[in-house]
């Protein structure tokens, strides 16, 4: 395929990827990017996808299930495929050495395009090569991706193509962006044979990655006041603000809380904090202080007592 080729129009000859999978990624990320590609492969009855893993070091990656996968070799067996793919999960910044960034930056070149899975989208731009283009990571990762990398467009949507670049912000994304893959090359009907192969139906690439809960299993008003709570972290707004943005008065949305989630709108709203504060520190090196304000803490020792009261343990426990 040339370089100057989309892997995304469509084409009799084969396409040949190379997933370049880091420890701590997800089995899940890596079945949802390759089974529809077999499953493509089966219904056509024909090689149309072919693909190899590799591997920083060649060696097998030991990934968040407790599963290790085996490689094909290491980067540079990667060579000679149409498009590389980064399927990155937790410590990126720990598990993407320099040294692979570096050979990343390297060989970026040679492949027609590049795609990154969750955190791949992080690997992609410290190597360089995100730099003039939109795309997506997890939607944990979306603030800290842009403030790192401001030359990125980042966006919230489940699955971004930006000329050769694409990204998906975690497993079920990747199967919907492989989905459109195979729509732009083979045609909606085998995409949609794939697709009910797997009971699952595709979802376009700008849908947000996390949506309110389904009409039939909230009250769409408590729907709507954890979707305002959800876009709050930073600032929360009183209870009694919640329920007058929903129309609905303090106490009837405390009834509607007690009724669906057996707890109150405002404990609802800071468990969603503490959570979002237990993720950051263990998923990120944000100081005490950035935390706690992210979070809508007034103070480090205002997130303590409260993070202790949750959990049993201070926050300095998680690192």
């Amino acid at each position: 395929m040339s370089l100057s080729a989309t892997i995304f129009a469509p084409s009799p000859k084969p396409l040949t990827l190379a997933l370049l999978v880091l420890p701590q990624a997800s089995i899940l990320e890596v079945a949802s990017t390759l089974d529809p590609l077999r499953a493509a492969n089966r219904h056509l009855g024909a090689e149309a996808y072919r693909w190899r893993v590799v591997t920083p070091d060649g060696a097998s990656a030991p990934l968040t299930c407790g599963i290790s996968l085996p490689a094909h070799g290491p980067l540079t067996e990667a060579e000679g495929a149409d498009a590389l793919i980064a399927v990155v999960g937790f410590r990126q910044a720990e598990v993407a050495t320099p040294q692979l960034i570096r050979d990343l930056a390297r060989m970026a070149p040679r492949f027609a395009a590049l795609g990154g899975i969750d955190a791949g989208a992080w690997v992609l731009a410290r190597a360089g090569l995100l730099n003039g283009y939109r795309a997506t990571v997890h939607w944990e990762d979306l603030e800290d991706l842009a403030t790192a990398h401001p030359g990125v467009e980042v966006l919230p949507d489940r699955w971004v193509i930006d000329r050769n670049r694409f990204t998906a912000g975690g497993a079920a994304p990747a199967a919907d962006l492989m989905l459109h893959l195979i729509t732009r090359r083979h045609g909606p009907a085998l995409a949609r044979q794939v697709a009910q192969s797997f009971l699952t139906t595709p979802h376009p690439g700008h849908e947000p990655q996390v949506t309110p809960p389904a009409p039939s299993s909230l009250d769409p008003r408590v729907a709507q006041a954890i979707a305002r709570m959800e876009a709050r972290l930073e600032h929360p707004e009183p209870a009694s603000a919640t329920a007058r943005a929903v129309g609905l008065s303090p106490r009837r949305l405390e009834s509607l809380f007690a009724q669906s989630l057996q707890t109150t709108p405002a404990a609802h709203a800071l468990g969603l904090r503490l959570a979002a504060a237990r993720r950051l520190l263990k998923d990120t090196r944000h100081p005490l202080t950035e935390i706690a304000l992210r979070t809508g803490f007034s103070s480090p020792s205002a997130l303590s007592r409260a993070f202790k009261a949750r959990y049993g343990q201070p926050p300095s426990s998680l690192r």
